[in-house]
C-alpha cells in the first residue's frame, strides 16, 4: 500500500450507539469521553475527528479505537486526506452560511 497519500490527514469516527436504557447511555457517554480524550474533536454529535501526521499514527488510533467500540451500535472509521478535509463545505444556521472546516492543530503543522 502507498502510505505517502496517507501522510497527513483526518481520522473521522460516525457512529449511531443506542440509548434507550441506563446501561446503553452510560457506554454511549464513555465512548464519546474515550473519543475527546483520544485528541478527537467533536464535529457533531455522533461525529468526531482526529489529526493523523502519518500512515502509523492513523494505525495506532484505528487500534485503539477498535478496542474501545461498545458492544452494541454502529461505529465507522474514514480517514480524510488533509485536501480533502480543506475541500469539504461546512454549512451553519439558517439563512445558510458557509464556514471554514476546521485546521490542523498548530502542532501538527510543523510536520
Amino acid at each position: 500500500m502507498d502510505t505517502e497519500k496517507f501522510k497527513m490527514g483526518w481520522l473521522m469516527v460516525c457512529f449511531d450507539l443506542p440509548v434507550q436504557t441506563k446501561a446503553e447511555r452510560k457506554r454511549a457517554t464513555q465512548f464519546r469521553k474515550f473519543l475527546l480524550d483520544d485528541g478527537y474533536d467533536m464535529i457533531q454529535f455522533s461525529v468526531y475527528a482526529r489529526p493523523c501526521v502519518t500512515f502509523a499514527r492513523q494505525q495506532t488510533h484505528l487500534r485503539r479505537l477498535e478496542l474501545n467500540v461498545p458492544p452494541e451500535g454502529s461505529v465507522r472509521a474514514i480517514f480524510v486526506t488533509r485536501a480533502q478535509w480543506e475541500r469539504a463545505y461546512s454549512i451553519m444556521g439558517r439563512p445558510a452560511k458557509e464556514v471554514e472546516p476546521e485546521k490542523l492543530p498548530a502542532q501538527m503543522q510543523f510536520w
